[in-house]
């Protein structure tokens, strides 16, 4: 018997979205638990402790990171009789934002978590070699997002930007609108699906305040899913990721499905997510993170050379014809799940 436990979802994100491609890929349904992960209050610490109380002896259960790695004293306690199997999406420690202690608190459960796991599978070896190296893990498996075939995306004139990514400090908006604010004699719009035009906190309304000051340039579509992500993708000439932490980068590879490249920061997993083309060549640019001139630099530059530009889409279109789908992410998940024994 499997069980997949994963935090129940409020909003759009990389890791909502693997799990629930992967859950599919597998056969295998997604137990959804409530709560603020990775810090739930008691009711939520004990909906997951009736939950694997009520599994068999032997059971494999599955769990998101979010979900088992803040809880240690509720998951070790079943790992004697289950078979706790860890999917880590980002170090919980890695979110912009913590205090040291909070991020070394939350470090510290991880590790308890992840040591004590009969498996851990990171979403990309990047962040396979990083877990195994922070936490004293002997080995990491990985299992890299699928991604959908899509049709690629008629090229515009280079000018059509897009930025998908969720309204945390970790993704970098302060760091995109700075960087547009240095580019503004330059013909440019930007879209930036996830970020609302009202709601969200603080932070939200810090970066929002920025994008405001870009003008009608800038549109705040809010969450995309399904074919209005779709569209976005398809009217796109550049996807641009100015995120401070990453342990692969979906979006990444969603634009490459499409033929646009992509400049992001040189964080993570970015890179591999990025990869190279058959004939060696990156489909897109990488820039130091926490660098807005760096990134300033780098969208001038797209925006004014047009053979460079020719020369990225070609590649985005030969790295397309290598990304994988889904299936190749069940296949590297059901190797892990399928072995045997326990810690």
């Amino acid at each position: 018997m499997t069980v997949f436990v994963v935090p129940e979802p409020t909003a759009p994100s990389g890791g909502h979205t693997y799990d629930l491609r992967l859950a599919r890929a597998l056969g295998l349904g997604r137990t959804q638990v409530p709560g603020s992960w990775p810090r739930p209050d008691a009711d939520a610490r004990a909906y997951l402790e009736r939950l694997l109380a009520g599994l068999p002896d032997g059971s494999t259960v599955l769990l998101d990171g979010l979900v088992a790695c803040g809880v240690p004293e509720v998951v070790l306690p079943r790992a004697g009789r289950l078979r706790i199997v860890v999917l880590v999406h980002l170090p919980l420690a890695d979110e912009t934002g913590l205090d040291p202690a909070e991020a070394a608190d939350l470090q510290a459960r991880e590790r308890a978590v992840l040591r004590g796991a009969a498996a851990v599978i990171a979403t990309g070896a990047a962040a396979a070699r990083d877990l195994a190296a922070r936490h004293g893990l002997a080995g990491v498996a990985v299992a890299p997002p699928g991604v959908d075939p899509a049709p690629e995306a008629d090229p515009g004139d280079g000018t059509r930007l897009l930025c998908v990514a969720s309204p945390t400090p970790r993704k970098g908006h302060d760091l995109l609108f700075a960087a547009l604010d240095r580019v503004r004699d330059l013909p440019w719009t930007c879209s930036c699906p996830g970020l609302s035009a009202d709601g969200g906190g603080a932070w939200a309304a810090r970066v929002r305040a920025a994008a405001r000051s870009l003008g009608d340039r800038v549109a705040l579509p809010g969450p995309l899913t399904g074919t209005d992500l779709d569209t976005a993708y398809a009217t796109a000439d550049l996807l641009v990721l100015p995120t401070r932490a990453e342990t692969y980068g979906m979006v990444v590879t969603e634009a490459l499905a499409r033929a646009v490249p992509v400049l992001a920061t040189d964080v993570g997993g970015v890179p591999e997510a990025l990869g190279r083309d058959p004939a060696g060549a990156r489909p897109g640019l990488l820039v130091p993170p926490e660098d807005p001139g760096a990134l300033a630099r780098a969208l001038r530059l797209w925006l004014t050379d047009p053979p460079l530009r020719e020369r990225l889409r070609s590649s985005a279109r030969r790295r397309r014809t290598d990304l994988t789908g889904w299936d190749e992410t069940a296949r590297s998940v059901s190797a892990v799940l399928d072995r045997e024994g326990t810690p």
